[in-house]
């Protein structure tokens, strides 16, 4: 589907994001009291210690938890996952690093610039990507590296995510090849370094900047995308740009973009070395309270499923098969197969794949269960994807909290 021009008349963008942008700007400016306050009553307690998450519906979003105002750092609940495959725009996580965000962005002067190890500098419009680039699509999970961070155990430093600091969109950009290429890339470059609207608020934090090695960058699926689920990119998400990297974790989707790089040598800015970094061995973990002794970039997502539809705790109905539904996810191999338990891991049984939306995608599963009545029961999948890569029965631990792939238990009952 091409959707460079009916989502997208440059006039009637504008528009709209110029009423979108007048209700931000005031919601924006006062991150530090929440712009739009759910019932006081509203809030999640996640499962480990300190948990309590407020409801807040940001600009553009439903109540979502917050863990964070400045910077905001909004977590999708976890129901979302079970209404669709694709995550909706205004129930998609926010993380940003850094605090100072623009409140409104004139899309007459907004221009991404490519610069550095080229043959010569370009500077595009949102309606010079939309109209001078071949526009493509991917559906590809978002997720953050620290997601599931609050489950580490011993605890570790850092925003304590739950399960909910992911989403699956089906992305529309351009190629970030095309706009490297139309720059012509200089022989000796070696990395792609980018960069965002959002600013630092104190002179001594670096400002967030993330490269790509030149290769990973040429991709033909890592896109500069101007839209997600056949929307305008929220203003939370990166409007009206963000880079997309498909089977990479999120810190490298740089929102807001407006400066593409290349280098000619590695990037050894703050954000690539010491941050975002992971014990340089098979496992990327060390022993519970350990410092690795060498360290690599954090880049590619392992395997991971979840189940959608059963929530922790839940009472179940024994008089009819039960259906369990999930979801499955891995750095873009694809899932093979998605395996069930409901006795914590003692057998296992196949579930049935759903449709397939791409090697990037959440994938859904599904598996109906004969219960018995009054009796505990410990739900858990196990994906493994199409090299063979699989969930880990147990969680493995690193300082930073990335990289979790354990199988997750859900403890249920049936009525007696």
């Amino acid at each position: 589907m091409d959707h460079s021009h009916h989502l997208y008349s440059s006039d009637g963008l504008t528009r709209r994001r110029l009423l979108q942008t007048s209700l931000i700007v005031g919601g924006l400016s006062a991150l530090g009291n929440f712009p739009v306050q759910a019932e006081s009553s509203s809030n999640i307690t996640l499962p480990f210690g300190r948990g309590r998450r407020p409801l807040v519906a940001f600009p553009e979003k439903r109540p979502l938890m917050v863990m964070t105002t400045r910077p905001p750092q909004l977590e999708t609940p976890f129901p979302v996952f079970n209404e669709s495959v694709f995550t909706p725009n205004d129930a998609f996580f926010v993380r940003w690093h850094l605090a100072n965000i623009p409140t409104t962005i004139d899309l007459q002067t907004f221009r991404v610039t490519i610069r550095g190890r080229v043959k010569q500098n370009l500077s595009f419009s949102l309606t010079d990507l939309q109209k001078q680039f071949e526009p493509v699509e991917v559906a590809a999970v978002c997720q953050c590296a620290g997601n599931s961070r609050g489950f580490s155990e011993p605890r570790v430093v850092g925003g304590q995510w739950g399960h909910g600091a992911m989403g699956n969109a089906l992305w529309t950009g351009v190629r970030l090849r095309d706009l490297l290429e139309k720059a012509g890339i200089a022989p000796d470059a070696k990395h792609v370094r980018f960069d965002g609207l959002d600013r630092p608020v104190a002179n001594a934090t670096p400002d967030f900047l993330k490269s790509l090695p030149l290769d990973h960058a040429m991709a033909d699926h890592v896109l500069v995308a101007y839209a997600m689920n056949g929307e305008a990119l929220p203003f939370l998400n990166g409007f009206p740009l963000r880079l997309v990297v498909p089977g990479w974790y999120a810190s490298y989707w740089v929102k807001m973009l407006n400066d593409i790089e290349v280098l000619n040598q590695d990037d050894h800015n703050f954000w690539m070395d010491p941050a975002y970094r992971i014990p340089d061995n098979a496992c990327g973990c060390v022993e519970p309270g350990q410092k690795p002794t060498n360290t690599v970039p954090l880049s590619t997502m392992p395997v991971r499923s979840f189940i959608t539809n059963v929530d922790d705790g839940a009472t179940l109905s024994a008089d009819s098969p039960t259906l369990v539904k999930g979801i499955a996810f891995d750095q873009g191999y694809g899932i093979d197969q998605v395996f069930f338990s409901s006795d914590g891991g003692q057998h296992w049984e196949a579930a049935q794949l759903g449709k397939d939306y791409g090697d990037f995608s959440f994938r859904p599963w599904e598996i109906r269960v004969t219960l018995k009545p009054g009796q505990s029961y410990r739900f858990q999948s196990l994906a493994i994807n199409r090299i063979g890569e699989s969930q880990q029965l147990h969680a493995k631990w690193n300082p930073n909290g990335y990289l979790r792939n354990a199988v997750e238990t859900i403890h249920v009952r049936t009525q007696g």
